[in-house]
Order: structure tokens, then sequence, then C-alpha cells
């Protein structure tokens, strides 16, 4: 006979379709996926994940380890896809605020507090989180359904993201880049001191995106006394491996935990053998 634990135990549903967008050749639904750990009645914070992928592609069964890490530390975890191109911006930013209010909308379905949700990405998904944080309360974002509900967001986590797009080329030795694009379409563009708490993580070695484009939006924050964090990963590329060893999955579970509060697990199922 084996002792019960206190891990919680993990539900996944697949392929919830959170919204559903017009394109020239029909019409195309957005998914994601969802951890949801525990079976009592408890309301837990959640958190959605953002995949990269260049805004070529948004495979949401990316970064599997941290998104279980999380889930096994009591989060609601969703990972959700993003439309991508040949879509044109600001779509991948519409897409994550109604993936936003698409899980406030049915927070009780899933075992959601409301008023704790946090988002998370990497790259492309980095810069699209950087942009839900920095977007807060801009109403001109929200398009399609669940207009009922708030698109904020109530902490960030950003992996190696863009935040500034007119200066994308900035410390990797290149001459500016030439990108016909706007400071509303970079987060350090909506800096105004009314962001949520923000853990920026890049890696010192990345030669994709240059870790400048984090410490600007750390500096821009600190400037507006926004609760900010920025962690240079010393040795790490562009999402290479040490993006899933368990320093950084430690560091951003304990970001979640102290922004959104820890959650409790529910015990797993005596097993008797």
């Amino acid at each position: 006979m084996l002792s019960p634990t206190t891990a919680a135990r993990i539900e996944m549903i697949s392929n919830v379709v959170y919204r559903q967008v017009t394109s020239p050749v029909g019409v195309k639904p957005l998914h994601m996926t969802l951890f949801v750990p525990g079976t009592d009645s408890e309301k837990r914070p959640a958190i959605i994940f953002f995949p990269g992928g260049g805004f070529m592609s948004a495979n949401k069964d990316q970064f599997l380890e941290l998104r279980y890490a999380l889930a096994r530390a009591g989060f609601v975890v969703a990972s959700a896809e993003y439309r991508t191109i040949p879509a044109k911006y600001p779509a991948p930013v519409e897409d994550a605020k109604a993936a936003v209010r698409y899980l406030r909308a049915h927070a009780k379905e899933f075992g959601i507090d409301p008023d704790k949700i946090g988002v998370l990405g990497g790259s492309a998904g980095g810069y699209v989180v950087k942009m839900l944080g920095t977007t807060n309360g801009e109403k001109g974002w929200d398009k399609g359904d669940n207009l009922n509900v708030s698109s904020d967001v109530q902490t960030v986590t950003s992996l190696f993201g863009i935040s500034d797009i007119l200066h994308i080329s900035e410390g990797l030795g290149e001459t500016k880049a030439k990108v016909y694009a706007s400071r509303n379409a970079s987060a350090i563009g909506h800096v105004d001191g009314s962001e949520p708490p923000f853990l920026l993580m890049h890696g010192s070695a990345d030669n994709m995106v240059s870790p400048t484009q984090s410490a600007h939006l750390f500096k821009a924050l600190k400037e507006k006394k926004v609760d900010a964090q920025y962690v240079l990963v010393k040795g790490a590329m562009h999402g290479n491996l040490p993006w899933v060893q368990q320093p950084v999955i430690d560091r951003v579970v304990k970001f979640f935990k102290e922004k959104l509060g820890t959650p409790s697990t529910a015990p797993s199922d005596k097993m008797m053998l």
C-alpha cells in the first residue's frame, strides 16, 4: 500500500475553440489546450501561454515542461494559438485578448479565479504578452466575443520577446532596420505606469532578438514605478535548451506564485497495491 501524495491531479482539455475569425478562405477556429489541476471546488489563478514561431506559426504544444510545472504548482494553464502570417497586425494581439476574455467568461467552468489571470510567452509570444500587459485598459483592441468581460491581465512573463519594433536590430551589430511600424505596435510605446507586474527574461547570447529589447522595456517600466524584474540568463540563446531547464522553470513558477498567489493543491487518489 502506498501513501497518498499531495500532488494535484491534472486534467487536460484539448483543442477548446476560444475564437472563430473570418479569413479570405473561410472561418478559422482558434484553439487552446488547458491543464486543470485538482478536483476540489477552489478557484485557482490561471496562466495563458502564447507560443513563439516568428509570427509564421503558433504551435500551442511548445514549452510543455514549463506549462506542466505551472499546472503541478496548482495553476490552471491554457496554451493558445493565434493568427500568424498572412494575417496582419494587430491580429495576434486581438486574438490574445480574446483568449483572456474567453477564460474570464468561462472561469467557473474551469475553476478559475477571474481576478487572477497571468500571461506567459516566448519569442513572438513574448511580444504578444508584453503587448497585453502594456495595453491593459485600452478597449480598442477588444474584438469578437465576450466583450462584456475585461481582457486585462494581472501579471506578465515574457521570454526573449520584442519590445520595440522600430529598433528591432539594436544590439545585433546591424544598421537600423527598415521596419515600417509605429510605436502603437510596440509594447514600449504603451507604458504609462498602469501596467501589472512584469518578469522579463532574456538570454545574454541571443542573436535573434537582442536582450536590449527586454532591457529597454524594463527601464521604461521602472521609470513609471511599475513592479518589474529583468533576468538575463547567462549564455542562453534564442529558445535553446537553457529555457526548459529547472533554474528558468523555477524562476517563472516563483514569480507567478508571488504575483498571483500560491494555489493549494488537491490530493491525488490513494494508490492501493
